[in-house]
């Protein structure tokens, strides 16, 4: 083997070794409702007004044997907010709260997965809501990973975190009990 080839050889076996190679890209299944971001909030410190965003799409990459490398993207369409309530919808789409027209969409950009090494992680990442971006930390767990009956093979992450409504713009008053936003998110990625 020539020394052109050798050194051809070793330099891309270098170039292999230090990418994320085995790194699978998946797009979040919003297209058969197998992801879901779902909201509660404190109603007067009394019960809890709960609710949906029905609209939202996404991709992430993760490697089980690299977890820390895993990335996640979402885009929310705020105006698909939903808590069973057409009246209260069209409030919270309101300049009270989420000002739908300025703010049309909501946007989570991961910068850091941490692997607790039992199926737990913490997720760091940008959230932008009402024209506002704050770093927020997801509690997450690793739901499961296997073929599906069409051909395809998926993984599932739960993840949980809240939110105080007043860092992001939003400071209508609803009272201290109802100044906290807690959101869980159940995603199913199809792997491309």
């Amino acid at each position: 083997m020539n020394t052109f080839l050798k050194t051809s050889v070793a330099l891309g076996s270098l170039v292999l070794a230090s990418s994320p190679l085995y790194a699978a890209d998946y797009v979040i299944d919003t297209k058969n409702a197998h992801a879901s971001i779902e909201f509660r909030i404190s109603h007067l410190g009394i019960g809890l007004v709960t609710g949906r965003f029905n609209t939202f799409e996404g991709q992430f990459s993760y490697d089980p044997e690299q977890p820390n490398d895993s990335s996640v993207t979402v885009d929310i369409d705020t105006s698909s907010i939903d808590s069973n309530h057409a009246e209260r919808d069209k409030h919270i789409r309101s300049g009270d709260f989420l000002d739908v027209k300025t703010f049309p969409t909501a946007k989570f950009v991961s910068t850091q997965y941490s692997d607790n090494g039992d199926g737990s992680a913490s997720l760091t990442g940008d959230l932008t809501l009402h024209g506002v971006t704050k770093p927020v930390v997801l509690d997450v767990s690793k739901l499961g990973e296997g073929n599906d009956p069409w051909g395809g093979f998926r993984t599932g992450f739960e993840g949980s975190t809240e939110i105080k409504l007043k860092d992001f713009g939003i400071d209508y008053n609803l009272g201290p009990a109802s100044e906290t936003l807690y959101l869980n998110l159940s995603i199913e990625g199809v792997k491309q």
